[in-house]
């Protein structure tokens, strides 16, 4: 397992990348635009990791702002933990024979989610390519939140 980032939901992307890069010091490694789900996704590191952080091998912040404004109460501008995993289905096996939930099954052999016992997300990601979609994961539906 690898860390892989963290992410924090953000309603001023302006004054937040002035926070953690003019501020912090930290560095914008990438940014994605996604018109169609109204985010954009920035990346950041620490300085001098640029490079091991586009190839995934540096821990970052990724910085989520939703377009249309939302009232981020309770923890909801925290988002979850991210870990690169060797075998996706594998170790959601392992975590269901110990109860537990698996929130958000890895139905594309690529993501999932569960949620630690004080409710923090934690986004498990294949590493590499995702694997071919399999039973009994691929049939499974999302339960509650992640």
């Amino acid at each position: 397992m690898k860390y892989l980032h963290t992410m924090v939901r953000v309603a001023d992307l302006d004054a937040s990348l002035a926070f953690y890069c003019d501020k912090l010091g930290l560095v914008e490694a990438s940014r994605t635009e996604n018109p169609g789900g109204r985010f954009t996704l920035v990346f950041l590191c620490a300085p001098g990791d640029e490079a091991q952080a586009k190839a995934e091998k540096a821990p970052m912040v990724e910085l989520t702002y939703n377009w249309d404004p939302e009232a981020y109460e309770g923890g909801r501008n925290f988002g979850h933990l991210a870990y690169a995993v060797d075998d996706i289905y594998a170790l959601c096996q392992r975590l269901k024979d110990k109860g537990v939930v698996i929130n958000r099954p890895p139905r594309d052999g690529r993501m999932a989610f569960v949620r630690s016992p004080d409710n923090i997300s934690i986004e498990l990601l294949q590493a590499g390519a995702a694997l071919p979609p399999a039973e009994p994961w691929a049939s499974m539906p999302n339960v509650g939140v992640w």
